[in-house]
């Protein structure tokens, strides 16, 4: 008898245009829900002994009322939405997948940090009023750029992505800045924390968000950053306090921030960071993963996961 296979939220990674099939081509039953609400959630998981979730919550009551998992899948690196204490209490094997999205993710870096050197939202914006039409000029000089070249990369967290940023940023003729941990002795190679922070032009996160780097970029550390520095955000939306984020914008403490995240997602409405328009912050709705090449990489990891699985569960 096949086991029993759900997709909780499919429409988190999956709008219609990736291929399934290494999935469904599992020896599985599978039910494939495009998303699940709290209050769906026991029905959802009926009988299913493999668990694909990508940002559904698993508790460890909901795991206790259904005895029968004993795989669940991250569609995603982070695994903070699984109580993985009660995950290894009760027996149940939890995986990840990692590396799918390490280009795309790259790549969005360096298109918001070209954005905020090269005043791309200003430049958009004079050209839509008409300014450019109005100009004595052939070209409008109105907004100071800066060239990549000229600038020094802090980046914090030298993970794989981390390291993929820093080749980048030495491609574009960057000077790199590796941080070490904040508060701990530099390993070769590294710089003090605070010192990254106090010399980098543009400060990268790529760190995990942890209860050690919760507000990690708070409102101290923004006020001793250089008042002409950049920060970019497309790691965790929680690494960052947010208000103190937009008072440092909004003040002059730094010249401007980049976000693909945010501390709650989708945010309200009155999220601090988006009741007001700023020339110097721009924010992407958490797409930097999002590449089809990469989102299909997920689909094709997670099979292999799940096969795995399957042959030492014989």
């Amino acid at each position: 008898m096949k086991s029993r296979a759900v997709m909780l939220d499919r429409a988190s990674l999956d709008r219609g245009d990736l291929d399934l099939q290494p999935l469904l081509d599992l020896p599985l039953k599978w039910r494939l829900f495009d998303k699940t609400a709290p209050a769906q959630l026991d029905t959802h998981l009926d009988d299913a002994q493999i668990i694909l979730t990508n940002k559904v919550v698993l508790d460890r009551n909901t795991l206790l009322r259904h005895r029968e998992i004993r795989l669940i899948c991250v569609l995603a690196t982070g695994m903070n939405n699984i109580d993985l204490e009660a995950a290894q209490d009760l027996g149940i094997q939890v995986t990840n997948v990692t590396g799918y999205g390490t280009s795309s993710v790259v790549q969005h870096v360096f298109m918001l940090m070209l954005q905020l050197v090269r005043k791309q939202p200003q430049y958009r914006r004079a050209v839509a009023s008409g300014a450019w039409s109005r100009s004595e000029q052939f070209c409008l000089l109105d907004y100071p750029i800066s060239d990549l070249a000229s600038l020094t990369l802090g980046i914090i967290g030298y993970g794989e992505l981390g390291h993929a940023v820093a080749q980048l940023a030495e491609a574009f003729g960057m000077s790199v800045l590796i941080s070490e941990r904040k508060g701990q002795t530099p390993r070769p190679g590294r710089l003090r924390f605070d010192e990254v922070i106090t010399t980098a032009d543009i400060i990268s996160l790529h760190c995990p968000l942890t209860p050690e780097t919760t507000n990690l970029i708070d409102a101290q550390v923004l006020q001793a950053m250089r008042p002409d520095a950049w920060l970019i955000n497309t790691a965790r939306g929680g690494l960052v306090d947010e208000n103190a984020l937009a008072d440092a914008l909004d003040n002059g403490s730094i010249a401007g921030a980049a976000l693909d995240v945010l501390s709650e997602e989708p945010p309200p409405a009155d999220h601090p960071l988006l009741i007001q328009p700023r020339d110097n912050l721009i924010i992407t709705p958490h797409i930097a993963w999002a590449a089809r090449s990469a989102r299909q990489k997920i689909i094709e990891l997670t099979a292999e996961n799940i096969a795995a699985f399957l042959q030492q569960d014989r």
